[in-house]
């Protein structure tokens, strides 16, 4: 076998959860791998496999034992370990007792700090094949396995009940029982086409055999691979193509381990119904991946992977069929019954919905977005009647069967009923928008209504729920704020609103002046948000320092506050920067500690005692002719280009300049010629805390 040979584990179970399989291969792969470094035992390639009925890996050229390492242990001080005779104390008899040895066969060792008894041997390394044992029971251990279970007479637990054990290293079976299950080399087809044991005889025959004579595709990635073939070439056939959504691809892997596709279809009278909503019921009831035309519209067709390859296919494609046909039927139903009522004749129900006791009903918290995002409509150029009406709309499709059904319809359905009843086309996109972005890197809403009602309606939250007492703890976060202020981040800052935020907070709060207890609930939603801000810059690159430099000058808007970041992004790469930081630093501690002394607001000439002074004040009028036209255009680049050729007058000014004379007036005087340069860069930034 020589010195090293592949490893092959697997756990036979009952079916796993579809969900949860692949993380569970990953963790079992990331535990081995971990439990193997600590035993310090080298090895190659570690390869996952994973079934609905197994878990499993292989690794490559595992050495077959730990390496043999010198062992060291340092004595008493000899000083300490004889008497005056030179007889061996009990100190030195106790520590050769426990080194196995006698006095006599110990070492000395010379230090510094003087001569110790000394022992050392070479300790052999364990063998790979006892090691094992426990590095795979603490790998399954250790699996993200949320509520373990038990199975019969068994104290033993795991997610599912546990079939056999198949443990290799080379060809020998590594000798432990895990989980109730003894060690063999015996593994098990597929459970209706070869559900005999099959002899495994070493890892690389593994895959190779389980699909040959098992039928059974034991790659979890190969899976999903042949299932996304099947599926692309059985659409193909029908003139569509098959959407393919990657997590019910992942899940449909994790359900079969020999697949077979059949195509089904539906009556064309259901395509009249929201198309998503037939989707909805195909993916999340059945499983099933639907079909589109050319034109991306919907298609009565549907593809399901079986598990089984049929000697019947027409058998099962039936079955389908007539699964997904009362779901339908009952989609349509509601689409028709939905059909009866207006969006606005819903308007009565969101007053029996509470959205939270303190912060009244729906309908209450409909109104307080309609007053918000009617007054961003007026500063994003929106239309502030139509956008009041789509807020006072946006939660009614809430009301309708379908939504009741199928919650993710929400918004969706919104837009398909606001056409319906004959609204204006952007008022119908917008009760989609609303809800946008629902998850992270989600898209965002792009009518100014929509982008209005959206943001009115996560600033409404953040004040609503801050203003009673109930930000976030923790991992807690009940009602989402967090999500709900990267949402409304997002939305101002790609669609570069030129907007007040603290503004906004303000006004949310008068919506809300009846029943908020906590008064400093704006500064407190404006520095969580803006602790969320400081993650989506730290995500695009941006270093810490670098956001603190800007948040200090406190911009009115996220829009603002983007400009100038890049601006000094772009500044700080100009060979001045640094210097100039460092300047601003040394400026900014000698203004907080001379904070007592009442500066004058001019610069008095007359004062100058130094051509230095004088050069420094002649170049900060200069540039303030310059950059205050600049700052007025936001052009911050261009201004912070031009203020770097301050660096050499303010180098020469503290290289021959004493600020802190005994002479007050001077000193005062050349403390005002300081804050005119600062105030200069705090208009941008407070470039002192960038690093220097």
């Amino acid at each position: 076998m020589g010195n090293s040979a592949d490893l092959l584990f697997e756990l036979g179970t009952e079916e796993l959860p579809p969900v949860a399989l692949k993380s569970l291969s990953n963790a079992l792969c990331a535990e081995f791998q971990r439990g193997l470094e600590d035993a310090g035992l080298s090895f190659g390639e570690l390869k996952p496999y994973a079934t609905p009925r197994r878990l499993a890996l292989t690794i490559e050229s595992l050495s077959l034992s730990q390496p043999d390492q010198n062992v060291e242990r340092r004595g008493p001080a000899v000083q300490a370990a004889f008497d005056a005779d030179g007889n061996a104390t009990k100190a030195a008899e106790g520590f050769a007792r426990s080194c196995g040895v006698t006095v006599g066969q110990l070492d000395r060792l010379k230090t510094d700090k003087g001569e110790w008894l000394n022992f050392c041997k070479q300790q052999k390394g364990k063998l790979a094949i006892d090691l094992l044992p426990e590095i795979a029971e603490n790998a399954l251990a250790k699996l993200p396995i949320p509520k373990r279970m038990r199975w019969g007479s068994s104290t033993v637990e795991f997610v599912r009940p546990v079939q056999w054990l198949l443990f290799l290293l080379g060809s020998d079976v590594v000798p432990c029982t895990i989980l109730d299950a003894k060690a063999s080399n015996i593994s098990f087809g597929h459970r209706f086409h070869y559900p005999k044991a099959i002899r495994i005889s070493t890892a690389t025959d593994y895959a190779p055999l389980l699909k040959k004579q098992g039928h059974v595709l034991v790659d979890y990635q190969l899976r999903r691979a042949e299932i996304h073939r099947q599926i692309g070439e059985s659409a193909a056939k029908l003139g569509g193509t098959a959407e393919i959504d990657e997590k019910l691809l992942d899940e449909v892997t994790a359900l079969v381990e020999w697949p077979s596709p059949i195509v089904g279809s539906f009556e064309a009278r259901f395509l009249e119904v929201p198309n998503e909503a037939l989707i909805l019921s195909m993916k999340k009831n059945q499983k099933y991946f639907h079909l589109v035309d050319a034109s991306g519209a919907l298609l009565p067709y549907f593809i399901t992977i079986s598990n089984i390859v049929s000697s019947n296919p027409e058998a099962i494609k039936s079955g389908n069929e007539r699964v997904i046909r009362p779901r339908l039927a009952d989609a349509q139903f509601f689409w028709q019954q939905d059909g009866k009522k207006r969006l606005e004749d819903h308007l009565s129900s969101l007053k029996k919905v509470v959205f939270q006791k303190q912060l009244g009903s729906l309908a209450d918290k409909s109104e307080r977005i309609a007053s918000l995002a009617g007054n961003i409509a007026d500063q994003i150029n929106g239309d502030r009647v139509l956008t009041e009406r789509a807020a006072r709309l946006s939660r009614c499709d809430l009301m309708t069967e379908m939504v009741n059904e199928f919650a993710d319809m929400q918004g969706i359905m919104g837009r398909y009923q606001a056409t319906r009843d004959g609204e204006p086309a952007e008022l119908a996109t917008a009760m989609d928008e609303f809800y946008m972005p629902r998850f992270s890197g989600d898209q965002l809403p792009q009518s100014r209504i929509g982008i209005a009602i959206a943001l009115a309606d996560r600033l409404d939250t953040l004040v609503a729920i801050f203003g009673i007492g109930q930000r976030p703890t923790g991992t807690k976060d009940p009602f989402a704020l967090r999500r709900a202020a990267l949402a409304a981040l997002r939305i101002m800052l790609d669609h570069a609103l030129p907007l007040n935020l603290k503004a906004l907070l303000t006004t949310a709060k008068l919506n809300l002046a009846d029943v908020l207890t906590e008064a400093s609930v704006v500064d407190d939603v404006h520095s969580f948000m803006l602790e969320r801000l400081k993650g989506i810059y730290a995500e695009q690159g941006f270093q810490s320092d670098l956001y603190e430099a800007i948040a200090a000058t406190e911009p009115d808007s996220l829009i603002d506050f983007d400009q100038r970041i890049k601006a000094v992004a772009h500044f700080q790469a100009l060979p001045e920067a640094a210097s100039l930081a460092a300047a601003n630093k040394r400026i900014s501690n000698i203004l907080k500690k001379s904070a007592k002394d009442e500066l004058p607001q001019q610069v008095d000439t007359t004062l100058f005692d130094s051509a230095h002074e004088q050069a420094l004040f002649s170049q900060i009028e200069q540039l303030t002719n310059i950059v205050t036209p600049l700052f007025a255009a936001r052009d911050y680049e261009g201004s912070l280009r031009h203020l770097s050729q301050l660096k050499e007058p303010i180098d020469l000014f503290f290289d021959n300049v004493m600020v802190m004379t005994d002479d007050i007036a001077i000193r005062n005087n050349r403390l005002a010629l300081l804050n005119q340069m600062r105030s200069l860069f705090l208009q941008v930034a407070d470039i002192s805390k960038l690093p220097s």
